[in-house]
């Protein structure tokens, strides 16, 4: 596909009078988050700062720009909230998240960058200002390197200050080392993107071996190639053998060589999935590609012990046997057919937290509006939403927002653009994943919650979604049981890509009452909502006897998350 020019850059928009920011997208123990917000407000203002239901301080608000430190836990998300009280009521004025982690593969949040021309400042601090708000604390630098294998342009001590990529657009050095400081001076991590296994038709005269090649003969004849059209790209790509160790050393020494120009913080490995075909080695040996990835990845980390490593598992490709297994320091997932409902995703992430033995995060390639994306544009911002809402559920994260949001593995795509209710929306499904970090993506155990709505107005059934239902997710985290309900009561299809952009937006449930079956007494019931309210969480009303618990909730648009601590 011809790269697409970029549309004017979306700055993320509150759904409250006020529009704060903080000044990194994560923040290490220790640090202090400095906040700005965008206009004055009455001296009455109070800003509060909670921990899930859990109000931590309130103080006075008098500045537009103040300072907070956070308690020195690490790994822990935050609300901020800023409000007045008017009489009885509440007038929110905006909220914002905060993550306190000292290592951003805890939580990773994954965003992408795909224009490396000769972009001005104000351009690339609009794009890294736009995604410090999303709380985006890692980077795929996508298709910036000079050649699949031969990242670096130029030699370590004359790097090249400009380049063609694969798809013959002039990248610039001077782009590029812009984007990694603001990423850095963000607290945000920067990923050098490549594949694992590519080199381009001039690869010969750059002493790459025909003896690393894979070859679809046991007489190495013909090599495996992956065709793309000319124009626009360059090459073809050919693909070598990731467990031949003359391939690990050389694409090794080639990624430190450019670690020395760019001062990147690891390695982002991309794969081209189950290619479907019989592939020997020069040696005419048969070659199962999806076990070659762990060596390769064990190779890449003793070449480079202080970057970090993360891999692509096309359609899961490689995930069981070999990546999952290896020093990545999370599981990345694009999702391709037949992985296709909402169900799959689901799937998928709870397969990467069992491969891993719950100790590696999930984030999802998972393209939106497919088919739509191939003219210009908008997202269906249903769609985007409840695909989040049980990305999210299921403890994973999606990468989908860099420089424009993403709608095609050819990442400089940028056909569709958000419209303003999903710019809002998003920021707010954005400060939730981070602020409820713990809960969202805290180790817990899936299960069927004994929760049941008695006046018949919401129509409830455990996952997975069922037609004209509210789906319902439980989590059981020791002394708190957690229930997601996502609304597809009034969805047109089950399909988490929406590919035409067709899904519908879910009707507004309000005031349905509950019961709840609890073996334990029950201390209190929250819930919150990015779609109501800031994201703030709530207490819940409720009533207990012996084991059943009574309560009504408020609303349900999108998707909401309650709370029973016991």
């Amino acid at each position: 596909m011809h790269p697409q020019p970029s549309p004017p850059v979306t700055q993320p928009v509150t759904d409250t009078v006020v529009s704060i920011s903080t000044d990194k997208a994560c923040y290490k123990p220790g640090e202090e988050v400095v906040f700005t917000i965008n206009k004055n407000l009455p001296p009455s203002a109070v800003v509060c700062y909670m921990y899930l239901d859990s109000i931590i301080t309130k103080a006075p608000f008098s500045k537009t720009t103040w300072v907070w430190q956070p308690p020195p836990k690490d790994f822990t998300g935050y609300i901020v909230e800023i409000y007045n009280m008017e009489g009885e009521n509440k007038k929110v004025y905006g909220s914002i998240a905060v993550d306190v982690s000292s290592d951003w593969t805890h939580f990773p949040r994954y965003g992408f960058l795909s224009e490396y021309g000769l972009l001005s400042k104000d351009h690339m601090d609009s794009v890294m200002e736009a995604l410090n708000r999303y709380h985006v604390n890692g980077l795929q630098f996508y298709d910036w390197e000079y050649e699949h294998h031969q990242p670096l342009a130029g030699t370590v001590t004359s790097p090249d200050s400009s380049w063609k990529d694969i798809a013959n657009r002039t990248n610039y050095m001077s782009t590029v080392q812009a984007y990694i400081a603001l990423a850095h001076q963000y607290n945000m991590k920067a990923m050098s993107y490549n594949l694992a296994y590519g080199a381009l038709s001039d690869a010969a005269s750059d002493d790459v071996s025909p003896q690393w090649y894979l070859y679809t003969d046991p007489n190495h004849v013909t090599k495996y190639t992956f065709n793309l059209p000319m124009p626009p790209f360059k090459s073809d790509i050919y693909l070598l053998d990731p467990s031949n160790p003359g391939w690990q050393n050389y694409i090794a020494g080639q990624t430190n060589n450019m670690y020395q120009v760019y001062n990147f913080d690891g390695y982002h490995v991309d794969q081209l999935g189950n290619l479907n075909k019989s592939l020997y080695t020069y040696a005419g040996n048969v070659v199962n590609l999806s076990t070659t990835f762990l060596p390769f990845l064990n190779a890449m980390k003793a070449a480079s012990p202080n970057k970090r490593l993360v891999m692509n598992a096309v359609n899961q490709y490689g995930q069981q046997e070999s990546i999952s297994r290896s020093p990545v320091d999370f599981l990345y997932t694009e999702v391709w057919s037949p992985n296709e409902g909402y169900q799959d995703l689901a799937n998928i992430i709870q397969q990467n937290d069992a491969w891993s033995d719950d100790t590696k995060r999930t984030i999802l390639a998972a393209y939106m509006d497919y088919d739509i994306a191939k003219t210009s544009g908008y997202f269906n911002t249903p769609g985007v939403l409840l695909t989040d809402a049980v990305i999210f559920s299921f403890g994973g994260a999606h990468i989908e927002l860099g420089d424009h949001m993403l709608d095609n593995e050819y990442f400089p795509n940028s056909n569709l653009q958000m419209k303003p209710d999903l710019q809002k929306a998003i920021t707010k499904y954005y400060d939730f994943l981070t602020g409820y970090e713990n809960i969202l993506r805290g180790n817990g155990t899936f299960n069927v919650p004994p929760l049941f709505n008695t006046d018949g107005k919401m129509p409830v059934s455990n996952w997975p979604p069922k037609t004209g239902n509210v789906s319902m997710i439980g989590k059981d985290m020791g002394n708190r049981q957690v229930i997601y309900l996502i609304n597809f009561a009034n969805a047109s299809s089950f399909d988490w890509r929406d590919a035409y952009g067709t899904q519908n937006a879910p009707v507004r449930f309000q005031d349905d009452a509950f019961t709840f079956n609890a073996t334990k007494t029950v201390r209190k019931i929250w819930w919150a909502s990015p779609d109501i309210n800031s994201g703030v969480a709530q207490d819940i009303p409720f009533q207990q006897s012996e084991n059943s618990v009574s309560f009504v909730l408020p609303s349900l648009q999108y998707w909401d998350m309650i709370v029973v601590e016991y």
